[in-house]
């Protein structure tokens, strides 16, 4: 019997925490549509697409278990929304209780489709509702239409035959051909035609491996196979290390001009066309990192999304700290930005203040003690991170870059935090990021969503591998969020990283579904954002500094010389090795303490004290001197009158 009440009280627990909202199984941030009594017409009444619709009850056990799958599902075919959509409606809502008795719908969950023009429903029957077999359905649905129900930007799903294909052959296009040939039973060329939906500058023209003069004509052997037409008439095989899906439609989106329809265009893989002439476009190669770009995503930190707080007290100066010391420790390669940013650590370190100035930070940060061998170039140089247009990608996309060689670095040397407070934490790194995109990111709607996702999952991370792998699957995530969006750049697609052209061994798949090698994703990882892996072009060298002057008032010599660092005097670095720098945080510590500030007077110890400070101290230290004088004085006359007065009544 009390087994019987605990079962019973669990439902009743299970089922109140269900009731009350679709968010707790479906937000607004999954890829799908949630529907309801007001929007289910007018949504697929003459709509240019079919729809698949899950009508479903937040009380029903089956539903929520489910509801993992119908995302996963949603995910996968969300390229395909121009040709079917995938949406959810509560049927447990009040206000949908009669739209759910208008559609007949009696049991939990219940699948019905939409076929474009058409206001009505068809039930989608079927025991197995998994990923696989509902994609398949999905297939059928659009393959087996009519003509006049067929969606206005559903491409053809039918076979073409070597008759229609061999006189392409040779022939100049505007776009790529991909004859995708397949047995006849095979599901992935139609599947791969409609992940290709929302693309341009290529086409996916499906044949079968019993077209016999289209097999000895492009001499195709094995199945499923990919022959590619250029577009200057040159053909040739499209080579794939696994023959997947997944693999199939991630090296047609990465062909040359291949973009998003949603996108602006861009003319070729190289310089776009729209790029600026005061923005030079780097070649670089996408399986390196450089450190022009960590040096950009630290210039742009420190000195503009920082300049924006005047005065950093309280829980941002213990930010600031946090994140200086983190990047003091664990940036690659040493050189002149770690002695930077040693110093700048040690500095914040020993002040005993609760609040500090920005204009201190930004005087150590542009080395104007003239410290040899501390420097951070002034200048945006993306490489890695450059966009087709000004606008795209830069800043973030460095940021990102920045974090994860800080999660490799930090698996690599897992002692180097050892006596800084954040040893403590079990994902330091993220810590650390999460507090400063939190305070400082200039982006609050990013922040935000960032911030849920770390509140969600953070606690999951136990170990410095979690943390490579977390920060790479949350980068994925938000990948797959603003893919197709007015932040995505056509040049630069946000996809699932890596590619299968960088690392193969990363992607497999299971029941027809992609899934990642978790293993080999953090082997390559690690080997990715290694120091080893850094590439120090398009690095700016920093200018010869003379020895530090002490001098409190600055000449016009030293001036020139302190501006060294603000373009005049960088150069590009195009050395394959960086030149690293010995270097001494004290000393540093102790010029700053006694060096100047050019255009601010004299700063010490980071206080604020410029010149007006000084002279009022001046103006101050004389008025007292003399004010004591006057005092002596007076005193001193005093003294000899008592003295007069009192030896003439003794006499």
């Amino acid at each position: 019997m009390s087994r019987l009440w605990f079962h019973a009280a669990g439902v009743l627990w299970f089922v109140s925490g269900s009731l009350g909202g679709a968010s707790r199984l479906y937000t607004e941030d999954d890829p799908l549509v949630i529907l309801g009594s007001s929007s289910l017409k007018p949504t697929i009444s003459n709509s240019s697409s079919a729809w698949l619709v899950q009508f479903y009850s937040s009380w029903c056990g089956h539903c929520i278990h489910y509801s993992s799958t119908w995302k996963v599902l949603a995910q996968d075919v969300k390229d395909w929304q121009d040709a079917i959509g995938v949406a959810v409606l509560d049927c447990a809502q009040e206000e949908n209780f009669d739209v759910c008795r208008d559609y007949n719908i009696q049991f939990y969950p219940t699948f019905k489709v939409s076929v474009s023009t058409k206001q009505s429903f068809c039930v989608c029957s079927g025991a197995d509702r998994e990923v696989q077999s509902m994609r398949r359905l999905m297939v059928n649905i659009l393959q087996n239409h009519t003509r006049q129900e067929w969606p206005q930007r559903c491409p053809s799903l039918e076979p073409y035959s070597s008759a229609e294909l061999l006189p392409l052959l040779g022939q100049k296009s505007d776009h790529y051909t991909a004859v995708f040939v397949e047995e006849p039973d095979s599901y992935v060329g139609r599947e791969v035609i409609l992940d290709l939906l929302l693309y341009s500058g290529v086409q996916v023209k499906r044949a079968l491996s019993s077209d016999l003069p289209l097999l000895d004509a492009l001499k195709v052997t094995s199945f499923p196979s990919v022959y590619l037409l250029h577009p200057d008439g040159t053909h040739a095989h499209l080579h794939s290390e696994k023959k997947l899906r997944f693999f199939f439609s991630s090296l047609l989106r990465t062909l040359p001009g291949v973009q998003r329809r949603s996108s602006s265009a861009v003319a070729h893989v190289g310089a776009p066309s729209g790029k600026q002439d005061s923005e030079p476009w780097r070649d670089f190669n996408r399986s390196q990192v450089y450190t022009a770009d960590l040096e950009s995503a630290l210039h742009y930190l420190l000195r503009v999304e920082l300049a924006s707080h005047s005065m950093l007290e309280g829980e941002k100066l213990k930010v600031f700290k946090d994140l200086v010391t983190l990047v003091s420790k664990l940036y690659p390669g040493g050189g002149s930005v770690v002695k930077l940013m040693e110093t700048l650590s040690d500095w914040l370190l020993s002040l005993p203040l609760q609040r500090i100035p920005y204009q201190a930070v930004l005087d150590l940060v542009n080395n104007k003690m003239r410290i040899a061998g501390m420097f951070l170039g002034e200048e945006l140089r993306w490489v890695g991170c450059q966009g087709s247009r000004p606008g795209l990608r830069g800043y973030p996309c460095s940021l990102w870059t920045l974090f994860h060689v800080l999660t490799v670095q930090h698996d690599a040397m897992p002692n180097a935090l050892d006596n800084t407070g954040l040893e403590v934490e079990a994902a330091p790194v993220l810590q650390v990021m999460r507090s400063y995109i939190r305070t400082f990111f200039g982006c609050q709607e990013c922040s935000r969503h960032f911030e849920q996702a770390v509140a969600a999952g953070i606690q999951e991370v136990k170990s410095a591998e979690q943390q490579i792998v977390w920060l790479w699957n949350q980068h994925n995530r938000v990948n797959a969020r603003l893919a197709g969006s007015l932040s995505d750049d056509p040049l630069f697609p946000k996809v699932q990283w890596p590619s299968p052209s960088l690392c193969a061994s990363c992607h497999e798949e299971r029941n027809g579904v992609h899934e990642w090698n978790l293993d080999n994703v953090l082997h390559f990882l690690r080997h990715h954002y290694s120091a080893s892996n850094l590439s120090p072009k398009y690095s700016l060298t920093p200018p010869r500094v003379p020895a530090p002057s002490f001098d409190l008032l600055p000449t016009s010599e030293s001036k020139v010389e302190d501006r060294g660092g603000e373009g005049g005097g960088m150069k590009v670095e195009e050395q394959p090795e960086p030149q690293p720098a010995q270097h001494s945080p004290r000393p540093a510590l102790k010029a700053l303490e006694m060096g100047e500030a050019e255009g601010q007077g004299v700063w010490i110890l980071g206080m604020g004290f410029n010149s007006v400070d000084m002279s009022l101290c001046v103006v101050l230290y004389v008025s007292s001197c003399l004010f004591l004088m006057l005092l002596f004085f007076f005193f001193k006359v005093r003294s000899r009158r008592w003295k007069l007065r009192h030896s003439r009544f003794h006499v």
